[in-house]
């Protein structure tokens, strides 16, 4: 449990908060590179950390993320020209650059564009993604190369999806492994709805054992689950500060079919404010393996297109107002919840809880290690941040970890079994 201080403390991210403070010092996704085809294409609203912005493509490919509103009058420029280098105010004409410089003023006889600058934030493209740096400039880390963003866009998809929710209870519910074979599993070995089948490793293995290692950019973790015979699954995540997970998916999770496939999935829980969170979806082929395009779909997770509205604020159909189309009759029968889709259970769930949790009144097990450990790491660095030191996972410690999965003897060890795998390209840092 939280009191109820901290658990303030954890979930407010605005300007000038001291959660606020420490997520500006990592690189933040703000857009799909597609939401912003071409340049000069039309403008796009972005919300980020209680912040109002405008992500634009300029006439060179440049790409700007600017505040909304205009400093002259405070007129949104979501109404702007995208043309000609910058970004033109419709209401006066005051045209502002990628770097907020102001470029013209049509309606001053005598223009004063050098004393009047637009708060703009840096931004670089990786993966599919735009990423925008909000923080103190001398201290902007480096690019976020996770594997993901560097592997061929044949082997790469990425989506996101708003829920309406803190970030912080949705990034808890996905760094909770316990609940997965209860929330996500199916009941009848015949229905067509998406779930974790009772064939698949997760649900034919017991309640997990949770191990946790410390690491210089979060934490690993594995859930260890004993399984018929002489067998155990182990499956292991890396928590990447400060909202990223990666989690295996060779052994197919959701999709079960006894095949081993070369990929790894993820999230990025990024705070849209203090009561909604867009959700990064990521998974990537680290084999030969190309994805197909029913990964691209996303049908079993309730992300793709015929799952969440594509144009505009990427909206779940499935939501609060319409009780996330719960099916009660497919309860009953063949899913354990009756919601469709794997993560639209997630954000069912984590959107229930209301706004922002009151963390002063769970009671936590063992099983919530990741959880507990989750929030002694935040709270270590917002006093790290306040002091002025350097928050974790800043460096290129987690370019290329991933997350994997395997059966094997129980009298196996799961370090000497997975970390050289989690480690490929850092045989140093899996021998800690």
């Amino acid at each position: 449990m939280l009191s109820r201080g901290e658990n303030a403390l954890l979930t407010a991210t605005g300007p000038g908060t001291g959660m606020g403070r420490v997520l500006r010092r990592y690189w933040i996704p703000a857009l799909l590179s597609r939401e912003l085809p071409e340049p000069d294409c039309p403008p796009v609203r972005v919300r980020l950390l209680g912040e109002s912005l405008v992500g634009f493509r300029d006439s060179s490919g440049r790409i700007g993320l600017v505040e909304e509103f205009c400093p002259h009058r405070r007129a949104s420029l979501w109404f702007g020209r995208n043309e000609e280098g910058g970004l033109r105010c419709v209401y006066h004409g005051w045209k502002f650059d990628v770097e907020g410089r102001c470029l013209e003023q049509m309606n001053e006889p005598v223009p004063f564009c050098r004393k009047v600058h637009l708060e703009a934030y840096p931004t670089i493209e990786l993966g599919d993604v735009v990423w925008a740096y909000m923080g103190a400039p001398e201290k902007m880390p480096p690019p976020p190369r996770f594997e993901w963003t560097e592997v061929p866009g044949s082997h790469r998809h990425v989506s996101k999806v708003w829920e309406e929710c803190n970030w912080l209870q949705a990034l808890e519910g996905g760094l909770d492994t316990s609940h997965a074979p209860i929330l996500h599993r199916t009941i009848s070995p015949s229905t067509k709805h998406p779930g974790i089948p009772a064939t698949g490793p997760f649900v034919r293995g017991k309640a997990p054992k949770v191990e946790l290692d410390l690491t210089d950019y979060g934490y690993r973790y594995v859930g260890i689950r004993p399984l018929e015979g002489e067998e155990t699954y182990v499956r292991s995540y890396h928590y990447v500060m400060p909202f990223t997970q990666i989690r295996p998916q060779q052994l197919g999770g959701v999709q079960y079919d006894g095949r081993n496939r070369p990929l790894i999935a993820g999230h990025m829980w990024v705070p849209i404010d203090d009561a909604n969170v867009m959700v990064w979806n990521w998974m990537y082929s680290f084999g030969k393996e190309a994805l197909s395009e029913e990964d691209r779909l996303e049908r079993n997770t309730g992300n793709g297109p015929d799952s969440v509205e594509q144009s505009g604020e990427f909206r779940s159909f499935r939501n609060a107002r319409n009780n996330w189309m719960i099916d009660r009759a497919v309860q009953k029968t063949e899913t354990f919840t009756g919601i469709e889709g794997i993560n639209c259970q997630d954000r069912a769930i984590q959107e229930g809880m209301g706004p922002v949790v009151d963390r002063s009144k769970e009671h936590l097990g063992p099983a919530d290690r990741a959880i507990i450990a989750l929030r002694r790491l935040l709270l270590n660095t917002v006093k790290t941040v306040e002091a002025g030191g350097n928050p974790p996972g800043i460096d290129q410690s987690y370019y290329q970890v991933r997350a994997i999965e395997k059966i094997f003897p129980n009298s196996a060890s799961w370090r000497e079994r997975l970390l050289p795998d989690m480690y490929p390209a850092a045989e140093a840092l899996a021998a800690k």
